[in-house]
């Protein structure tokens, strides 16, 4: 590859937990009571929106839980929410180094709806390490759609055969690739900090 000037990574299962994934709302329903068929159901038809901006977090709530009364309220759903995210320290260890290298452009695309993106990018201090968020909430669009990632590319002027998207997965790697990116797909920190050293990218 051409000498990498920027790398893009994903949030959710690379630098932190998932924001809302499957285990977290498998938890979510055992920890309030919910039936999970009807949770899931209507999570799956609300999420999409609420992802790409098009919904706030209280109509998601509104469409998924609140349609009627529960024995919990708003704000204790939503402390539980934000409760799942956590660090993956081996990982943000490989990413602190590459912002220490001061050689890169480090940027996020990642999927999310904005209340837990910009809860996420506060808590974690994430501002520390990426110049830009390419997020779904955002930008309008998800990954794998090819929008997202020709915004991110436009915003910060990169070319594409100097860039490197890293994502745990698979298919939001194809279109990154077609476009003409390198990309890595994550699996754990040791095999990240390996693939970033064999792609020239000095930490």
């Amino acid at each position: 590859m051409t000498d990498i000037s920027t790398v893009f990574w994903d949030i959710g299962g690379v630098v932190l937990t998932n924001g809302w994934g499957t285990a977290s709302r498998q938890a979510a329903a055992a920890r309030f009571g919910l039936d999970w068929e009807d949770y899931q159901g209507r999570h799956l038809q609300a999420f999409p929106l609420w992802e790409i901006g098009q919904l706030t977090l209280d109509e998601y709530l509104d469409q998924t839980l609140f349609f009627r009364q529960r024995p919990f309220n708003r704000q204790q759903f939503r402390d539980f929410m934000f409760e799942q995210s956590q660090e993956m320290p081996e990982s943000r260890k490989v990413l602190r180094a590459c912002v220490r290298s001061g050689r890169y452009f480090l940027a996020a695309i990642n999927n999310e709806p904005r209340e837990l993106n910009e809860y996420r990018i506060g808590h974690f201090g994430l501002r520390e390490d990426f110049r830009a968020f390419f997020s779904s909430c955002f930008v309008g669009a998800s990954k794998p759609d090819e929008t997202i990632y020709r915004t991110a590319l436009d915003v910060t002027q990169s070319t594409p055969e100097r860039c490197v998207f890293i994502d745990d997965r698979a298919a939001n790697l194809v279109t990154a690739a077609r476009l003409g990116m390198g990309t890595i797909h994550f699996q754990n920190a040791a095999q990240l900090h390996d693939e970033l050293q064999q792609l020239g990218i000095r930490t």
